[in-house]
């Protein structure tokens, strides 16, 4: 097949006219936390010998490159949950050089991969919903939060792309709105607040704890003044803000205290549920058994694992041209739910 490029011809465009050139590939199901929110630790992870190969996972990037796919993001579980997978991740890169490689972790296992991450030039999004240290063991299950903190500081002194991720639940860490946006007044990242999202069957979603984008945002304006972060031109000219693609789904905002100090990063919102943000996407989700999924919100899913081992690549790559001809708008879904929008819970869908 030919090089790569970030300029190959788009083929994957759906019958809204979206284009598709994002790729989020789950290497795995299996975490060494259990959020609340994501998964139920009564559902068995996925046997070994049902989820995707790494080879079968390259040939499947392959493929989605030729069809017009430059960006890639690797989620799990925790993808360093599986054995290897920082090798993989060296050999994707070297394989496919002018293809973006991000990564979304939950940090605790990311301390002997650091040096090579930032060598490769990976972005992470770090998934931290509390910055106390009991509230965090409660929410995941586990008291790791000061090995997270030092990871974290140990990426943002190695100057790798960081953005920080909390669902957003009220009652649970809406309190600790000031303590965890303030952390972009002192680093040069992304904090953003995830509308909490009432996925999979066992879900703990209810009004109860949704905390609504509208009423995080009167939260943050108590203590600072928001300034929204302009786009910046893809040729990187104009705005020092984010291009469209960099930002994704995110509103972002620059803080300003009082005193006229502005951060140094941004206070962001993913308005998930509020907002939708469907006539932008231009994603794909690749299960870790091998399986296509179009939208985060749809349950139906398109078998490719099967299909590379018994057919080879020109049937995947017609499952994927079909499966994205098909791609719904999900908030037409969430819409017209009167529960959770999908049967998987996210830990079985990927990040």
């Amino acid at each position: 097949m030919a090089e790569p490029h970030e300029d190959y011809p788009a083929v994957l465009t759906d019958a809204h006219g979206r284009t598709v050139r994002y790729l989020r590939i789950s290497v795995t199901d299996r975490c060494n936390l259990c959020c609340r929110y994501c998964r139920d630790d009564s559902v068995p992870f996925i046997p070994h010998e049902n989820i995707l190969r790494f080879e079968e996972i390259e040939k499947i990037i392959e493929i989605a490159v030729t069809l017009g796919v430059h960006k890639l993001r690797f989620t799990g579980g925790e993808p360093f949950a599986r054995k290897g997978f920082l090798d993989f991740l060296i050999k994707i890169h070297r394989r496919f050089p002018q293809t973006a490689l991000k990564l979304t972790s939950n940090g605790t296992l990311l301390a002997p991969a650091l040096d090579t991450l930032k060598e490769l030039g990976v972005s992470v999004n770090l998934s931290l919903d509390s910055l106390d240290r009991a509230k965090y063991a409660s929410i995941t299950g586990k008291d790791v939060l000061p090995t997270v903190l030092d990871n974290m500081h140990r990426m943002l002194e190695l100057g790798i792309p960081l953005k920080i991720n909390a669902v957003a639940m009220r009652g649970v860490n809406d309190n600790e709105l000031p303590a965890l946006a303030a952390m972009a007044m002192d680093w040069p990242v992304d904090v953003r607040f995830i509308e909490f999202m009432p996925m999979g069957d066992s879900t703990i979603w209810s009004n109860n704890l949704f905390w609504p984008a509208a009423d995080i945002l009167e939260s943050a304006r108590r203590h600072w003044r928001l300034e929204p972060v302009a786009l910046r031109r893809k040729d990187g000219q104009g705005s020092e803000g984010h291009t469209a693609e960099e930002r994704g789904p995110a509103k972002l905002w620059k803080l300003i205290t009082p005193e006229g100090q502005v951060s140094k990063g941004s206070f962001g919102l993913i308005t998930s549920v509020t907002q939708s943000f469907c006539q932008s996407c231009n994603r794909l989700r690749l299960t870790a058994e091998g399986n296509i999924r179009t939208c985060l919100f749809d349950d139906r899913e398109y078998p490719i694992r099967d299909a590379l081992r018994d057919k080879g690549e020109e049937e995947v790559r017609r499952i994927m041209i079909d499966a994205v001809s098909r791609k719904p708008v999900g908030a037409e879904i969430l819409a017209a739910s009167n529960g959770p929008v999908a049967h998987k819970r996210m830990s079985a869908i990927g990040g």
